[in-house]
């Protein structure tokens, strides 16, 4: 035998055992300089199942953790779970570049006025950069401009502090504020101002005069929770520099000798939430007024004109099934004339013009889509005089109603209102005076075009009273498109065009009226405004002598809280 063999031979037979307590472990095959040998020698390491720490369970080798699994945690279950093979796709595309599912990538967003980045001209040229988020191409003024410190607490600068809630941005930043009683928001105004009217009277024979305007506003809205007030006042008073006497060849004029008018429009309205779908409403209403310039109604020899007054009020319930709304309510309503004061000094009385309405109404509504509620509504009403004959020798009572059928809109608060449309009907108690029906259109549309450009859409039909002996009475339609645009925060134009129909049905008169303005608004505070006004009227009528026309000049300031 060799002197090596012997060597080996003497060495494997001197300590067998040792070499019999080797366990094969990750560390035989570490990828490392002396990643086998090292740790074979070295009396400190672990093998088997000594391998992990008590508390941490690792060795504090990479290699030996990587091979590490906690023995009481069971392996997952790969029953009823699809297993995923590679990398998703699109994994790396991020915002850009190639995506397999050709999924929309998101673009980016620009501020208004910054540059546009160019596409390439063709193949082969460098893409351009693309934007992942807005980029501001310089930085504001406002941002680097030295500021008037604030304290941290406002800042949000202090440690701990929650995030402070960010204020709704201010839709109207010159409109009135208000002020809080109790649980009622009050915004109040008041409007002078003074101008030309070329025609104040509305006659064939013109003549003009100056004028001034008194309009006073009021509007209280509650905050509670559950219920509802709003109270909504507005009126005004017209007054006129000069006096329009009787003609020198003692004619009677048509037109009064003092033609100053009081207008006012208010209404009070309630709602008591009895439950969630059941609410009972409420209505007073007072409209204070005088016969329009120019109306057939007007007597002749008048001193002034007579006033009248409507006191009114609506009692009704509003019950919710799911998506069907229905609606009904009971009305009563009284109006009373004032006497009519002469050029001669005497008076006359109006009580043949003062009568009664009884009447109900009912709608149903539907929510069809979001923003989208078709409804139906039918009204019924009778008018009782207090004087069963008028100065004519005609019995005005009479009974009506209408039927209308239409829509609300409410798309994404860019076409907000109401249209409808429908027929009405009168019949009176004299046999004399026909029936007095039409086509009634009832609309009241916002479009908000761009956040600069609102236009206007409104239409109202109703039948009046008149005096005209024959006349049943006057079918009356009305139509106006409004634009506003904001040149300026502070600064508003408003152009508005109204055209309408009088029908006095029974002696053929048809009256169309016309009338064309241009508003411009300056807002000074919130509290102060400018306003200039320009106006044309036109009425022209089928019976010669009857058709006018006026302009209308007038610079104002309102004073709003």
């Amino acid at each position: 035998m060799s002197p090596c063999l012997a060597l080996v031979v003497a060495l494997v037979a001197f300590d067998v055992r040792f070499a019999q307590a080797q366990t094969l472990t990750t560390a035989l095959l570490r990828p490392v300089r002396d990643g086998f040998v090292s740790p074979q020698e070295s009396p400190l390491r672990r093998t088997s199942e000594q391998t992990g720490d008590a508390t941490s369970g690792t060795t504090g080798d990479a290699g030996n953790d990587a091979g590490l699994r906690d023995k009481d945690t069971p392996a997952p279950s790969r029953i009823g779970n699809i297993p995923t093979y590679g990398l998703p796709a699109a994994s790396g595309a991020s915002t850009s570049g190639y995506d397999s599912l050709n999924r929309t990538r998101k673009k980016p967003k620009f501020y208004p006025g910054q540059a546009r980045p160019k596409p390439p001209p063709g193949p082969g040229s460098r893409a351009p950069a693309v934007l992942t988020g807005p980029v501001r191409l310089s930085v504001p003024p406002s941002e680097t401009a030295n500021k008037t410190p604030i304290p941290p607490a406002m800042a949000g600068t202090v440690a701990g502090q929650p995030p402070r809630k960010r204020l709704r941005i201010d839709d109207d930043p010159f409109g009135p504020v208000g002020d809080y009683g109790g649980g009622f928001l009050v915004k109040s105004a008041i409007e002078l101002g003074g101008g030309y009217d070329t025609n104040p009277r509305r006659s064939a024979a013109a003549k003009g005069s100056p004028f001034y305007v008194v309009a006073p506003e009021f509007l209280a809205v509650s905050g509670w929770e559950r219920h509802a007030v709003v109270a909504d006042l507005r009126g005004s008073f017209a007054g006129y520099g000069n006096t329009f006497p009787p003609p020198a060849d003692g004619t009677i004029s048509s037109a009064p000798v003092d033609i100053d008018r009081p207008d006012f429009t208010g209404h009070i309205d309630g709602r008591l939430d009895v439950s969630h779908d059941t609410r009972l409403l409420g209505q007073m209403r007072l409209r204070v007024s005088t016969d329009n310039p120019g109306s057939p109604n007007i007597q002749a020899g008048l001193a002034k004109y007579p006033i009248f007054a409507t006191l009114g009020g609506t009692v009704g319930v509003d019950q919710n099934f799911n998506r069907l709304q229905l609606s009904a309510g009971g009305t009563v309503d009284r109006t009373v004339y004032t006497d009519s004061k002469l050029t001669d000094g005497t008076s006359t009385g109006n009580d043949d013009r003062n009568f009664n309405q009884f009447g109900g109404v009912a709608r149903v509504s539907y929510d069809l889509l979001p923003g989208v509620k078709p409804f139906a509504e039918i009204e019924g009403d009778s008018r009782v005089h207090d004087v069963k004959l008028d100065r004519s020798g005609f019995q005005r009572d009479s009974s009506g109603g209408y039927v209308k059928a239409g829509s609300s809109f409410e798309f994404s608060r860019l076409l907000t209102g109401e249209i409808s449309v429908g027929f009405a009907a009168r019949d009176y108690v004299d046999p004399r005076l026909d029936r007095l029906q039409g086509l009634l259109t009832s609309a009241s549309l916002t479009w908000t075009a761009t956040p600069l450009t609102t236009a206007k859409f409104y239409s109202t039909t109703s039948i009046d009273e008149t005096t005209v002996p024959g006349v049943s009475g006057v079918l009356t339609h009305v139509y106006t498109v409004e634009a506003d645009h904001d040149f300026r925060r502070w600064l508003t134009a408003i152009g508005k065009f109204t055209w309408g129909s009088l029908d006095y049905q029974g002696d053929g008169r048809r009256d169309r009226i016309y009338t064309i303005s241009g508003d411009l608004v300056y807002k000074m505070t919130r509290n102060l405004w400018v306003k200039a006004t320009l106006r044309r009227d036109w009425l022209d009528s089928n019976l010669p002598g009857n058709s006018t026309a006026s302009t209308v000049a007038m610079l104002g300031l309102r004073v709003q809280n």
